[in-house]
């Protein structure tokens, strides 16, 4: 199974870049366009919040027409830069497991690994929460999975990642969050945006990933006590890819126009080369 995830379109009305700066339009429709070079496509798409700028009904249409590229399913959920209910009135025609109303959480079972989906914005502030509710909701559905393999997916992270503008903005969980999921070992990733970087680490028991976004990226930078500004660096999406023996295994793949794909042409003198081994 091969999943795509995407994260951080901050889509903007036509005419007027996020920041003043950033076409950020115009990256959605070069991350669309890059899953769809993919030699393998995805099985699915994942979108980690932040799918507008402003969550504006005219943002979402413009997200809504570059997702109906997409032949394979596609599975979102909203960010702090997202208004829930436009981001439902929007998108949910035609994505029919989006709840009506509340939290926008839910569990896809159409797929070798369970997908479920958590929804962590909370009105009027950066950083995210999960619910008491959705923590109970979300510890049903685990315990209804019967062990089969899982990946979560939310636009905050639950956990610290070490860089202070960061983790002032991070989701909020509840003391006995990690150790709800260290309960479940068959959760082999939580994967989520918001901080426009590619960044991974431990975490009760399992992997948390951050995917970095489709356009803009957030400068890095580990000096304590320093806020978070943004850099143009390479756009990327992450690339999950699953098989029963490894498990869960995520790549990063670059957007842009790097060149040709070339073959190895190894030069006589290189130490390595046998007649049994393949160019590297």
């Amino acid at each position: 199974m091969i999943i795509a995830q995407l994260s951080d379109f901050h889509a903007r009305p036509h005419g007027r870049p996020a920041y003043g700066v950033i076409d950020t339009n115009a990256a959605i429709r070069r991350a669309i366009d890059a899953v769809l070079a993919m030699p393998l496509q995805p099985d699915c798409v994942l979108v980690t919040g932040d799918l507008t700028d402003c969550g504006l009904a005219e943002e979402y249409a413009i997200v809504r027409d570059e997702l109906e590229r997409l032949p394979m399913p596609v599975y979102l959920v909203p960010g702090n830069h997202d208004r829930r209910e436009n981001f439902v009135a929007a998108l949910s025609a035609q994505r029919d497991y989006l709840p009506s109303d509340g939290p926008l959480n839910y569990v896809i079972e159409d797929f070798p690994v369970r997908l479920i989906g958590l929804d962590t914005l909370v009105p009027g502030e950066s950083g995210g929460a999960l619910s008491p509710a959705s923590e109970a909701w979300l510890a049903e559905t685990l315990a209804d999975g019967g062990g089969r393999p899982t990946l979560v997916f939310m636009h905050h992270p639950p956990f610290r990642v070490a860089v202070d503008g960061m983790d002032g903005i991070l989701c909020r969980v509840s003391p006995g969050f990690a150790g709800l999921i260290a309960k479940h070992p068959e959760i082999e990733r939580i994967v989520c945006g918001h901080y426009h970087r590619p960044i991974q680490r431990r975490f009760a028991g399992t992997v948390g990933y951050v995917a970095p976004g489709t356009a803009h990226q957030v400068a890095l930078d580990l000096r304590r006590g320093t806020e978070n500004r943004m850099v143009m660096e390479p756009p990327a999406f992450a690339v999950h890819a699953w098989d029963p023996e490894a498990g869960i295994v995520s790549h990063l793949q670059p957007i842009g126009d790097y060149g040709p794909i070339r073959d190895f042409v190894l030069d006589p003198a290189y130490p390595g080369k046998t007649e049994a081994t393949a160019a590297q």
